[in-house]
């Protein structure tokens, strides 16, 4: 299994972020859109390491198609054929409050967003005319002094991400991977994850070979008691941010912990958010996360992901572990199959 580990995200520090990444082993870094863009540190990564490169995820929505095409030639280009891009969708109120963009759709306004990127990089491999007509998406004029021509490595991988079964039944219809959401657990992964992806890929005629399923954890990690329950904590804290947005309910419904969701968004709204992990036990962290010792946890991953990933993309959230247990967990990883 590769291992992937996220980047510094800012600017001035991705290149050392990634440097240290590669010394743990990693196979690559992943970016995050969160308080600096999603690209930029990823040119970092790419031009002082060896590592895979992707984002994990940029928002597709607010986003042209082609904008999202031409940064993906362009890291592909930098990094050797090493990049991936990660396209995923937000809630609503994101995407029209803080993006300032139109909401519609979701999942088929991504699932196109993906089709539409694949079209642009298949046109300039000289595949086909450009000629892309969708619901949200246009694309159908490719003078040559806009076009790139073929990427000496060849397109970029399109990747998407999902949870809920719509989402990923639609990435696995026409993206070429699926970045499975990490705010999940064996059992919605297993009930709801899996049969939708299957579905996904028997609409596009394809074997699971055929498409690349990317793993998220969040791990509490940690070699003593001590070590792990500050972890734990930790880890709670982003549990508590995701278990408050509605649509993310279903994971704890699949658990039977569906009625704190709606309390949790109430003090979200209210920016009581000591309360809100409050409100997170440690079942709840040790049901959501990967949590133990890098043993445990390598463990974890193989009984939840095993049989379907071949990727995964490990998170440690609020906390810092130690970077020898990190390197002993990447070690542990990458020998599952």
């Amino acid at each position: 299994m590769k291992v992937h580990l996220q980047v510094e995200g800012s600017p001035i520090r991705a290149g050392a972020s990634a440097r240290a990444i590669a010394e743990l082993g990693a196979d690559g870094v992943f970016s995050f859109e969160g308080p600096h863009d999603v690209f930029v540190p990823l040119v970092a990564a790419a031009t002082e390491t060896g590592l895979e490169i992707m984002t994990n995820v940029a928002i597709a929505g607010p986003r042209s198609p082609l904008h999202l095409a031409h940064t993906a030639y362009d890291l592909q280009l930098l990094s050797a054929g090493r990049f991936r891009l990660g396209l995923g969708s937000q809630i609503r109120v994101h995407i029209e409050k803080r993006y300032g963009s139109r909401w519609a759709k979701p999942a088929r306004r991504t699932g196109e967003s993906v089709a539409a990127v694949k079209a642009i990089l298949a046109a300039w491999e000289g595949r086909a005319p450009l000629d892309f007509r969708g619901e949200f998406f246009t694309h159908t004029l490719m003078p040559p002094t806009f076009d790139p021509g073929p990427n000496p490595y060849g397109p970029p991988p399109v990747l998407m991400g999902g949870l809920g079964p719509v989402m990923t039944r639609t990435a696995a219809e026409v993206a070429d991977g699926l970045l499975v959401m990490p705010f999940n657990s064996a059992t919605h992964f297993a009930q709801r994850t899996v049969p939708a992806l299957r579905r996904g890929l028997a609409n596009s005629g394809r074997e699971p070979g055929d498409f690349t399923v990317v793993a998220q954890a969040m791990v509490a990690l940690g070699r003593t008691d001590a070590e792990v329950a500050a972890a734990v904590d930790a880890v709670g804290r982003l549990i508590a941010f995701y278990a408050s947005t509605p649509a993310y309910r279903p994971v704890l419904d699949a658990e039977g912990w569906g009625e704190i969701q709606p309390a949790l968004n109430a003090l979200s709204k209210q920016g009581r958010h000591g309360e809100m992990r409050a409100l997170i036990t440690e079942p709840m962290v040790r049901t959501i996360a990967l949590v133990g010792t890098p043993a445990e946890c390598a463990a974890q991953a193989r009984e939840r992901f095993g049989g379907h990933a071949g990727d995964i993309c490990c998170y440690f959230p609020h906390y810092d572990p130690a970077p020898d247990d990190v390197a002993d967990l990447v070690a542990r990883l990458r020998r599952l199959t």
